[in-house]
Protein backbone atom coordinates (compact mmCIF):
# COMPACT_ATOMS: atom_id res chain seq x y z
CA UNK A 1 0.00 0.00 0.00
CA UNK A 2 1.33 3.37 -0.97
CA UNK A 3 0.25 6.38 1.04
CA UNK A 4 0.68 9.18 -1.46
CA UNK A 5 0.26 12.75 -0.18
CA UNK A 6 -0.29 11.64 3.40
CA UNK A 7 3.09 12.60 4.79
CA UNK A 8 3.47 15.38 7.31
CA UNK A 9 5.31 18.46 6.14
CA UNK A 10 7.84 19.93 8.59
CA UNK A 11 8.52 23.64 8.23
CA UNK A 12 12.10 24.89 8.12
CA UNK A 13 13.43 28.01 9.84
CA UNK A 14 12.97 30.51 7.00
CA UNK A 15 9.58 29.30 5.78
CA UNK A 16 7.44 30.77 8.57
CA UNK A 17 6.83 34.52 8.76
CA UNK A 18 8.01 36.03 12.05
CA UNK A 19 6.01 38.95 13.46
CA UNK A 20 6.79 41.45 16.21
CA UNK A 21 4.52 41.73 19.24
CA UNK A 22 4.61 44.23 22.10
CA UNK A 23 3.38 43.33 25.60
CA UNK A 24 2.68 45.77 28.42
CA UNK A 25 3.70 44.09 31.70
CA UNK A 26 2.06 46.69 33.95
CA UNK A 27 0.00 44.97 36.65
CA UNK A 28 0.59 41.47 35.27
CA UNK A 29 1.67 38.44 37.32
CA UNK A 30 5.21 37.29 36.52
CA UNK A 31 4.68 33.56 35.94
CA UNK A 32 1.48 33.89 33.93
CA UNK A 33 3.03 36.53 31.70
CA UNK A 34 6.26 34.55 31.24
CA UNK A 35 4.45 31.37 30.18
CA UNK A 36 2.46 33.22 27.51
CA UNK A 37 5.59 34.99 26.23
CA UNK A 38 7.47 31.67 26.05
CA UNK A 39 4.60 30.21 24.03
CA UNK A 40 4.79 33.06 21.50
CA UNK A 41 8.60 32.88 21.29
CA UNK A 42 8.49 29.14 20.54
CA UNK A 43 5.73 29.54 17.95
CA UNK A 44 3.25 27.18 19.61
CA UNK A 45 0.42 29.54 18.74
CA UNK A 46 0.94 28.89 15.00
CA UNK A 47 -0.41 25.96 13.00
CA UNK A 48 3.05 25.61 11.39
CA UNK A 49 4.71 24.82 14.75
CA UNK A 50 7.63 22.44 14.39
CA UNK A 51 9.54 21.36 17.49
CA UNK A 52 13.02 21.39 15.96
CA UNK A 53 12.91 24.76 14.17
CA UNK A 54 12.65 28.38 15.19
CA UNK A 55 9.20 29.39 13.94
CA UNK A 56 8.23 31.74 16.79
CA UNK A 57 7.77 35.50 16.83
CA UNK A 58 9.65 38.41 18.40
CA UNK A 59 8.28 39.79 21.69
CA UNK A 60 8.95 43.24 23.16
CA UNK A 61 8.04 43.65 26.83
CA UNK A 62 7.64 47.19 28.21
CA UNK A 63 7.00 48.38 31.78
CA UNK A 64 8.95 45.47 33.27
CA UNK A 65 9.41 47.46 36.48
CA UNK A 66 5.64 47.39 37.12
CA UNK A 67 5.24 43.60 37.18
CA UNK A 68 4.13 41.97 40.43
CA UNK A 69 4.20 38.57 42.06
CA UNK A 70 1.67 37.13 44.46
CA UNK A 71 1.91 36.29 48.12
CA UNK A 72 5.12 36.72 50.11
CA UNK A 73 7.37 35.94 47.14
CA UNK A 74 8.65 39.52 46.96
CA UNK A 75 10.47 38.92 50.26
CA UNK A 76 11.21 35.18 49.87
CA UNK A 77 12.18 34.74 46.19
CA UNK A 78 15.94 34.68 45.53
CA UNK A 79 18.04 34.66 42.37
CA UNK A 80 21.36 32.81 42.27
CA UNK A 81 24.44 33.79 40.26
CA UNK A 82 27.94 32.37 40.32
CA UNK A 83 30.99 34.43 39.40
CA UNK A 84 33.20 31.45 38.65
CA UNK A 85 35.53 32.07 41.57
CA UNK A 86 35.68 30.12 44.84
CA UNK A 87 33.14 31.60 47.22
CA UNK A 88 31.60 33.54 44.33
CA UNK A 89 27.98 32.59 44.93
CA UNK A 90 25.70 35.63 44.79
CA UNK A 91 22.14 35.50 46.12
CA UNK A 92 19.86 38.44 45.36
CA UNK A 93 16.32 39.04 46.64
CA UNK A 94 13.50 39.67 44.17
CA UNK A 95 12.77 43.12 45.62
CA UNK A 96 16.40 44.18 45.05
CA UNK A 97 16.57 42.84 41.49
CA UNK A 98 13.25 44.42 40.46
CA UNK A 99 14.52 47.75 41.79
CA UNK A 100 17.95 47.66 40.09
CA UNK A 101 17.46 45.51 36.95
CA UNK A 102 13.74 44.84 36.32
CA UNK A 103 14.44 43.36 32.85
CA UNK A 104 16.34 40.44 34.37
CA UNK A 105 13.30 39.21 36.28
CA UNK A 106 11.23 38.63 33.13
CA UNK A 107 14.20 37.33 31.13
CA UNK A 108 15.01 34.80 33.85
CA UNK A 109 11.40 33.59 34.10
CA UNK A 110 10.99 33.17 30.33
CA UNK A 111 14.40 31.54 29.90
CA UNK A 112 13.39 28.81 32.31
CA UNK A 113 10.33 28.01 30.17
CA UNK A 114 12.05 27.46 26.82
CA UNK A 115 14.25 24.49 25.81
CA UNK A 116 17.72 24.36 27.36
CA UNK A 117 19.64 23.65 24.16
CA UNK A 118 20.95 25.39 21.01
CA UNK A 119 17.43 26.14 19.81
CA UNK A 120 16.53 27.70 23.15
CA UNK A 121 19.57 29.97 23.00
CA UNK A 122 18.40 31.21 19.60
CA UNK A 123 14.81 31.66 20.76
CA UNK A 124 15.67 33.74 23.85
CA UNK A 125 17.43 36.31 21.64
CA UNK A 126 14.02 37.23 20.20
CA UNK A 127 12.87 38.52 23.61
CA UNK A 128 13.42 42.25 24.17
CA UNK A 129 12.62 43.55 27.67
CA UNK A 130 12.60 47.21 28.73
CA UNK A 131 11.98 48.72 32.17
CA UNK A 132 10.00 51.71 30.91
CA UNK A 133 7.64 52.47 28.05
CA UNK A 134 10.27 53.44 25.46
CA UNK A 135 11.86 50.88 23.13
CA UNK A 136 14.01 51.18 19.96
CA UNK A 137 11.91 48.77 17.84
CA UNK A 138 9.32 51.16 16.42
CA UNK A 139 10.60 50.51 12.87
CA UNK A 140 9.43 46.87 13.11
CA UNK A 141 5.84 48.08 13.68
CA UNK A 142 5.03 45.72 16.58
CA UNK A 143 1.43 44.65 17.12
CA UNK A 144 -0.09 45.06 20.59
CA UNK A 145 -0.57 41.67 22.24
CA UNK A 146 -3.07 41.53 25.10
CA UNK A 147 -2.25 38.86 27.67
CA UNK A 148 -4.74 38.25 30.49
Amino acid sequence: MAFADKSTYFFKDGEVEQKWFIVNAEGKTLGRLASQIARILRGKHKPQFTTNSDCGDFVIVVNAEKIHITGKRAELKEYFRYTGYPGGAIFEKFKDVIKDHPERVIEHAVKGMIPHNRLGRRIIKKLKVYAGVDHPHKAQKPVELVIN
